[in-house]
């Protein structure tokens, strides 16, 4: 009797997703609503796509939720963003933390509302031992920024004598930054059809591979997500080696 043949292994998803959460105001407007509406249909979008990550193995998701650009906004939509993840920190970080959800939020918060740095402490502290998941949220974030914040405290910690310049290099950098702890995106997806990283993960994503979409952000899901993933998995990824 002939064997059927074994199925071909299926890779392994990429270890760290990123995404650029583009097009809420456009999903809006096409349906004659508030930009409001928009944003809060891309919250639900947030929810679904986290967990569609950790169904399917990603073990860190990193969401640009609101750039240290995004201050050029109106102010009632800046507002409405800002309310818009005080509700989410309230009503969604019981459940985060049962499912073993670690939060961990990147970006400046010195300009941030004293209640919302409070919310975003208290997560982080709350969901600090969980393993399974770790979600990141860019707030007031700008890759630029963080790039200098970096250079500073390097400049400061070489100037008291802490730290011998010529033994600054690469490895050394990335523990300065925002991200130490959290490996390199391997995926960045941005929605909406953009292609530009607009400030995002500039240092961390000098090998990551960058998939554009036409989805809109609020109809984003698990099966977009797959497709982006299975797109990731055609790729040939070489870190700077000679391709054949």
């Amino acid at each position: 009797m002939l064997q059927q043949p074994l199925a071909a292994a299926k890779p392994p998803p990429p270890v760290h997703v990123a995404i650029i959460m583009d097009g809420n105001g456009r999903w809006a407007k096409a349906r004659g609503l508030p930009r409001v509406a928009g944003h809060r249909a891309g919250a639900d979008a947030v929810r679904r796509t986290l967990y569609a990550c950790r169904d399917l193995g990603v073990r860190y998701l990193t969401l640009y939720a609101f750039s240290s650009e995004n201050w050029k906004r109106p102010p009632t939509e800046v507002e409405d963003l800002f309310g818009l993840l005080r509700l989410y920190l309230r009503r969604e970080l019981a459940e985060l933390h049962a499912n073993g959800v670690r939060l961990r939020v990147i970006g400046e918060r010195s300009r941030l509302a004293p209640d919302v740095v409070a919310l975003i402490t208290d997560a982080e502290k709350m969901t600090a031992g969980n393993t399974r998941f770790t979600l990141i949220i860019a707030i007031n974030y700008g890759g630029q920024a963080e790039i200098v914040a970096a250079a500073r405290r390097l400049a400061e910690e070489a100037k008291s004598g802490r730290l011998d310049p010529a033994a600054i290099d690469e490895a050394m950098f990335e523990r300065f930054l925002d991200t130490h702890e959290i490996p390199n995106p391997d995926l960045l997806i941005r929605t909406s059809g953009e292609q530009r990283l607009s400030n995002f993960l500039l240092w961390q994503s000098a090998y990551t591979e960058f998939l554009f979409t036409p989805t809109l952000w609020p109809d984003f899901g698990r099966e977009a997500l797959e497709e982006a993933i299975d797109e990731f998995h055609r790729r040939e990824r070489r870190f700077g080696a000679a391709g054949e």
